[in-house]
């Protein structure tokens, strides 16, 4: 028998069991991410009723491009950011049920960054 044909000393690679409940519970989570992002989309274009206290003041209106168009799209950006992560991590079978979750915390913190951007526009006088 040729050498490579012996057993080593080194112990032989597990396999990583699949675990069930993290993988229903990631896509039920990506499932509803779209919703998150449609209604954070819509409240972005809402943002665009701040330009009404323009009327007799000065605003940056640049900044409140930014602002509106940031809380539009990045919503978008960020759930396939996180649904690319989220299914990378499930097909390495690894633990992925918080990425979702962080995903609306990014969603989140990124439309309250943009609707700062877009107050800043305002009382920029």
């Amino acid at each position: 028998m040729p050498p490579e044909s012996f057993r080593t000393l080194r112990p032989e690679p597990a396999a990583r069991t699949s675990r069930g409940w993290d993988v229903a519970l990631t896509i039920v989570l990506l499932v509803l991410l779209p919703l998150l992002a449609i209604a954070a989309s819509y409240a972005g274009v809402l943002l665009a009723f701040a330009s009404d206290a323009c009327g007799s003041t000065t605003c940056n209106t640049g900044l409140m491009n930014i602002g509106f168009w940031t809380a539009v799209i990045s919503p978008w950006v960020v759930l396939v950011i996180g649904v690319i992560v989220a299914i990378v991590r499930l097909v390495r079978r690894r633990l992925a049920f918080w990425v979702p979750l962080v995903t609306v915390v990014a969603v989140v913190a990124v439309w309250f960054v943009a609707a700062a951007l877009v107050g800043a526009g305002v009382s920029a006088s």
